[in-house]
């Protein structure tokens, strides 16, 4: 006979029915109904276990947040910070191409069910302790790659969050642009939109135009290889 499952694992599969939902259905099909279908529970096993769809929304989120600090975490670094910050775009990037109706989601894009996830200011020290950890953690890595480049020289001084949180609105920007169909198919929008948009930011941000061009290209270069994309 097949063990009844724990509290935490009908969460945790709700999670991921939900997740299954949005990828293939959009935010209009996150809905308690389908997600009990999914997992072969009443709809009662998303208010018993979230109090609602609600905090079912916050918690997708979350998982949108652990998802992307995961990929953003492979990233290694290296002796050249200002090139580590565009490979770190270019993960963000690809973690939500990947699955762009969830961070949709994760990002307060769509309501599923008319639910918005929670957010905040992530850029304010004392405001966004109030914030989900798994958001403070995947922005955390753009602030730490903020300020490696600024302590290397190449970014004239300023306040880490707020260089993070520059570098943050152009990537994500970008990638909404993208996501919705605006620059093509596949990757032509990285080589003439976002290694271009990086290469000016870091100019903008002090650094020199030669050395961000080369640090842009190394990183590119670097991202290719390991994705096995050279030549796209």
């Amino acid at each position: 006979m097949t063990p009844k499952p724990t509290a935490a694992e009908v969460k945790a599969n709700l999670i991921e029915a939900a997740i299954r939902l949005l990828s293939d259905g959009g935010p209009e099909a996150l809905q308690a109904r389908k997600l009990a279908a999914e997992i072969g529970a009443s709809t009662m096993a998303v208010y018993t276990h979230f109090g609602g769809m609600s905090a079912l929304v916050d918690e997708v989120a979350r998982e949108g947040f652990r998802r992307l600090s995961a990929n953003l975490g492979e990233v290694e670094e290296t002796d050249d910070p200002a090139a580590d910050i565009l490979t770190l775009a270019l993960a963000y990037r690809r973690t939500v191409v990947d699955n762009p109706n969830l961070y949709a989601v994760t990002f307060g894009q769509s309501q599923p069910d008319g639910q918005k996830a929670a957010l905040g200011d992530m850029t304010n020290e004392e405001t966004r302790q109030n914030l989900s950890d798994e958001g403070i953690e995947a922005f955390d890595y753009l602030v730490r790659g903020a300020k490696r480049v600024i302590e290397a020289g190449r970014f004239r001084p300023a306040p880490e969050f707020s260089v993070a949180a520059q570098l943050w609105s152009a990537v994500h920007g970008y990638i909404t642009l993208e996501v919705a169909g605006h620059f093509g198919d596949g990757e032509n929008g990285v080589d003439h939109i976002l290694v271009p948009l990086a290469t000016a930011l870091g100019v903008g941000l002090g650094d020199a135009l030669e050395a961000a061009t080369r640090s842009a290209q190394v990183s590119i270069e670097a991202w290719r290889a390991k994705e096995g994309n050279i030549g796209t």
